[in-house]
């Protein structure tokens, strides 16, 4: 005995097996920001004052610049993954959806390379 209606029968309509993956992703990467951001915040608080040599001196160090690419990375891909659940949900034409999906998709790439780079910039010095 079924419990889908028989449209959902005839049209095989059912789990797509893939929104609990989504979920979990969305999920950890937000975790992971919560940790990286207290850690960014926490980091650049003990800084005294906050000049320019110092914030540079301190992306200089392994360990920061490598938790700053993190960070952008993760941001990144957290904003995609909740991005693409506003767009499926409130865009209804598909054409539409897919080119707003490939455009969002797109602008975070290039965000993510260009934060990324500006940390790597700045980490190993190279001056503007």
């Amino acid at each position: 005995m079924s419990l889908r209606s028989p449209l959902g029968r005839v049209l095989g309509l059912g789990s797509a097996r893939g929104g609990s993956s989504h979920w979990y992703a969305q999920r950890v990467t937000a975790v992971a920001l919560v940790l990286l951001g207290i850690w960014f915040v926490g980091s650049l608080a003990t800084l005294d004052g906050g000049s320019y040599e110092q914030v540079t001196g301190w992306l200089g160090s392994p360990l920061n610049s490598a938790l700053a690419l993190l960070l952008v990375v993760v941001a990144a891909y957290h904003a995609g993954l909740g991005l693409q659940v506003v767009v499926e949900d409130y865009v209804s034409d598909n054409g539409t959806r897919a080119a707003v999906l490939v455009a969002v998709k797109f602008a975070l790439v290039v965000a993510a390379v260009v934060g990324a780079l500006a940390v790597l910039r700045i980490a190993f010095g190279v001056a503007a």
